[in-house]
């Protein structure tokens, strides 16, 4: 059931994707890591159906997280990426993927296949200890704030990458708050109103809140400067990564770690970022935004490079 919720959250999430940086891209390239970006963007009727696809992927990732474990959920929304490619393809005047996206797919799949079933991950701690969660959050944040920094004066396929890998590791973050706040909502040894008020007690669950809206503003302002192949393979790749790491040493998750296992889940990771680049190329050509006229900055429907 773990497994089915994840892969139904990264089909909503692909939806959303699509669909946001749709809307996104015919922003006003002066609203960039403003709220006035969101404001401008809630008036857009495609953007508001991303809003609702990117809800029903968090209900599903959050379901997905309050059984399962970090190790486990997040890398299954890698499929998300594969999922926007006949998505994008659908929308625009292609119907049909090319060799370059059949293998790229194959590539992510075999590659996550291999590291699962390496390292088996089974669910660890609900929660992790003050220090813990303060090392989590500034070795997250931090980079964040750096890469977003670094954006500002950047090519808008430069920026877009670094923005949406900051949004990457803000997704960690907001993963590992979820991880505890649907652990407590999905316990089941209280009734409805004693668990919503634990909720509303819990400090993560405001964490997640205020990470959430952060990282929506930046992977939005990722999605306007250019196509997907600019910002979605970052977005991508970054999110589990930082949610392996965060969930085998902070959450304690149980994962194979003697030298074997660790060399094959270091294969399937590299052959699951290798296969997201691979498809970093079709995603411009794919993505309805790239086909724009007018709007936001960069929409030439050239990759990075």
């Amino acid at each position: 059931m773990v497994i089915l919720e994840a892969l139904g959250a990264a089909l909503c999430y692909a939806m959303a994707s699509v669909f946001q940086q749709n809307g996104a891209a015919q922003a006003p390239s002066g609203d960039a890591l403003r709220v006035s970006l969101l404001l401008g963007l809630v008036r857009r009727p495609v953007w508001i159906i991303g809003i609702a696809a990117d809800l029903i992927g968090f209900l599903l990732q959050f379901l997905a997280l309050g059984h399962g474990s970090l190790v486990l959920v997040q890398p299954l929304l890698v499929c998300g990426l594969l999922f926007a490619l006949p998505l994008g393809a659908a929308m625009t005047d292609r119907r049909w993927l090319a060799g370059r996206e059949w293998l790229g797919s194959g590539v992510v799949v075999a590659g996550l296949a291999l590291f699962l079933v390496v390292a088996n991950p089974a669910p660890g701690a609900a929660t992790t200890s003050g220090l813990a969660w303060t090392i989590v959050s500034l070795t997250t944040l931090v980079p964040a704030l750096l890469l977003t920094l670094a954006s500002v004066r950047a090519t808008p396929a430069v920026a877009a990458t670094l923005q949406a890998t900051g949004a990457g590791f803000l997704y960690g973050l907001a993963a590992a708050f979820t991880r505890t706040v649907a652990s407590l909502a999905t316990s089941g040894t209280e009734s409805a109103v004693h668990t919503l008020i634990h909720v509303l007690e819990t400090w993560q669950t405001y964490g997640l809140l205020t990470v959430g809206i952060a990282s929506l503003l930046l992977s939005q302002t990722a999605f306007q400067s250019g196509p997907l192949g600019w910002s979605l393979p970052a977005l991508t790749a970054v999110d589990p990564v930082v949610c392996i790491v965060i969930g085998a040493l902070a959450f304690s998750e149980p994962i194979r770690s003697d030298p074997l296992g660790v060399a094959a889940e270091t294969v399937g990771m590299a052959l699951m970022l290798g296969g997201i680049l691979l498809l970093n190329r079709s995603l411009p050509r794919l993505a309805p935004g790239a086909l724009a006229s007018s709007g936001g900055a960069g929409l030439s429907g050239a990759g990075p490079g």
